[in-house]
């Protein structure tokens, strides 16, 4: 299946949709127990699938979740140049020099000389963020990444991003979808339509919460389109100006799914009464810690 990239004014491009790997190969720890010879298959066949949006992150697994997407790439002998892999530093040391550290210890792992999107996983308040934009716009410089970006970052903290940057912030991370609002009622949606930033929305079904009970208006939806309200919920992301998902998903068939949500357009109105009338909207803070 080809998967189609969204581009931003700025020349940035990214597939609309790629999957997540939280917790594969453990939580922020590696966990021995561990099935890793399936995830290395899941990500596999997700790219044998037409996916090449890979998203990762140091702190998933301690870093071993990188070295996971690394062994599918070398066993499955994957064309690196065909990939999209994204990973993020996390919040614990993004200071100048704990930036370019991860980097090469994250580029290490993963096996590739270089990452297509690198992202300050959150906004850590003890360390300045000019000096952590610094590090991301030399890493570009070096060729070590190709864009930079943020995530889970609010409105007043992505403002400074951006201004900080020389190089253009091309992302911001977060948790978004059906259920969960908060970009757009704290601005964080409107702002990036505004500034040519892409949005990469996480949790699209927000771990099954927004399917399970299935509502009316998702179920009236699935029955238009001849969907299953999964896809309908996939797509009314997708189908928003500066907006791409990714889905974390291990089993197949699950993945067969997910990307039927992908491939047609949802009417304007209904992504319209999606946006207005799906029940239970929520901040993020009321639901489950980011990822």
């Amino acid at each position: 299946m080809e998967i189609k990239n969204k581009t931003l004014k700025n020349g940035f491009s990214i597939p609309e949709f790629g999957i997540g790997t939280w917790q594969m190969g453990g939580r922020y720890e590696r966990d021995i127990s561990n099935d890793d010879a399936s995830d290395i298959q899941a990500i596999k066949d997700a790219i044998e699938m037409g996916v090449t949006h890979i998203d990762t992150a140091e702190i998933y697994a301690g870093g071993h979740t990188e070295e996971i997407i690394g062994e599918a790439i070398k066993s499955g002998n994957i064309d690196r140049k065909k990939l999209f892999i994204t990973s993020k530093v996390s919040g614990d040391d993004l200071s100048y020099d704990g930036i370019i550290n991860s980097c090469t210890a994250s580029l290490k792992r993963l096996g590739t000389d270089y990452l297509d999107l690198y992202l300050l996983h959150w906004y850590a308040e003890n360390f300045p963020l000019e000096k952590s934009i610094q590090a991301l716009n030399d890493l570009k410089n070096q060729g070590l990444i190709k864009n930079i970006g943020v995530s889970n970052f609010g409105l007043e903290h992505l403002k400074d991003a951006v201004r900080f940057s020389k190089a253009p912030i091309v992302c911001n991370q977060v948790h978004y979808n059906l259920r969960v609002r908060e970009v757009v009622y704290a601005g964080v949606l409107k702002f990036c339509k505004e500034n040519d930033i892409m949005i990469v929305a996480y949790r699209p079904l927000d771990k099954g919460a927004i399917i399970q009970p299935i509502t009316q208006i998702l179920d009236d939806m699935s029955k238009k389109y001849n969907k299953t309200p999964a896809q309908v919920a996939i797509n009314w992301l997708i189908s928003q100006e500066n907006v791409v998902t990714i889905v974390k998903s291990r089993d197949r068939k699950h993945l067969e799914e997910n990307l039927g949500g992908i491939g047609w357009q949802m009417a304007p109105e209904d992504i319209e009464k999606l946006d207005l009338e799906f029940p239970s909207q929520v901040m993020v803070s009321d639901v489950v810690p980011l990822e």
